[in-house]
């Protein structure tokens, strides 16, 4: 089966063509993102109608792209699946209204598929998983943790309070005036600074320790940006102190998690996954207590389409299609 993937619900516009058998196994024929960075830098974050409009003008040519790299043509596909949330509304309606009518003009199946779901599964697009297996989903949008026991079989056992970790990086380079996006500038910078230089507040939510907390390092940043103490600190050790920080505060829970379900296996997903600290510190505290760190190659950390596709093979594999009346849904519940 080729499964055409389409993926626009935030700032990415993503098509990719997954060829598979089984659900969970596939090769990536091909897989094409078109960002929005440079549309969205000057106002320090993503303008919802800015990041719709520029999905209207991406989207044909980035299909077109993705099946040229397969080595196919739109008659080739066999089935269509797409995000329907959640995201951006009016991001989302762009690649669902796309993929609707391109599954009516070709009479194929299409699915609408759940974008954490996307993340959850993404770690299969190059590794064999036994489930079930821990996830931690951390983006500019969402950070969680789900038990995932089998494919849409997913349980949240943990959540932030607040805010994303993603937004914090991305707020906090904002108040230093690094630019965007944050995360990957602040990652940089960190490399280069001392993170013992500065000593922030670690945020833990009180009665719930699979929880997350990001509100409070963003204001303990801002209060200390306003300080005397700030005065000739340098901005890669504050970069440091602030990653090292949150990078912390999503190990601690995770590995709580981990101990209290009996998990071996941590999948490590979303665009915050990309960050190299994040990586190799809950790599190595996992493989402390005898468990494995399991993430995408940062190509799949962050929004595509080759995710979508095979989130959606498991339903494509064994006949379900949705409807093409299906709407986007901007909280879509996994």
């Amino acid at each position: 089966m080729l499964i055409l993937g389409i993926e626009s619900s935030c700032d990415d516009s993503a098509a990719a063509v997954l060829q598979t058998e089984h659900p969970g196994q596939g090769v990536v024929r091909s897989s094409v993102v078109a960002n929005q960075d440079d549309i969205h830098r000057a106002f320090g974050g993503i303008v919802p109608e800015l990041a719709s409009r520029n999905h209207v003008v991406a989207i044909t040519p980035i299909v077109q792209r993705a099946l040229e790299s397969a080595g196919c043509q739109l008659g080739d596909i066999d089935a269509i699946a797409v995000t329907r949330g959640p995201g951006l509304v009016g991001s989302l309606l762009v690649g669902l209204m796309y993929a609707k009518g391109l599954a009516h003009s070709l009479e194929v199946p299409m699915v609408g598929i759940n974008h954490l779901e996307g993340h959850l599964l993404a770690p299969l697009l190059e590794h064999r998983l036994t489930m079930p297996f821990l996830a931690l989903v951390v983006s500019g949008g969402h950070t969680a943790l789900f038990v995932v026991e089998d494919f849409g079989r997913y349980r949240e056992v943990g959540r932030t309070r607040d805010d994303a970790a993603g937004e914090a990086f991305d707020k906090v380079a904002k108040m230093m005036a690094l630019g965007y996006p944050g995360g990957k500038i602040i990652d940089e910078m960190s490399r280069r600074g001392n993170h013992k230089r500065i000593r922030l507040p670690r945020a833990r939510v009180k009665g719930a320790p699979l929880d997350f907390s990001f509100s409070g390092i963003k204001t303990a940043v801002a209060t200390f940006l306003r300080s005397e103490a700030a005065v000739g600190v340098a901005a890669e050790d504050l970069a440091a102190s602030f990653q090292e920080t949150v990078v912390e505060m999503l190990i601690r829970p995770t590995l709580a998690a981990a101990r209290q379900f009996n998990v071996s296996t941590i999948v490590l997903t979303g665009g915050v996954a990309a960050n190299t600290r994040l990586r190799e510190r809950l790599t190595q505290a996992a493989a402390d207590e005898g468990r494995r760190v399991v993430a995408p190659s940062l190509k799949y950390c962050t929004d595509n389409a080759a995710m979508i596709a095979m989130a959606g093979s498991w339903r494509l594999l064994r006949g379900e299609r949705d409807p093409l009346d299906i709407d986007a849904e901007a909280n879509l519940p996994l």
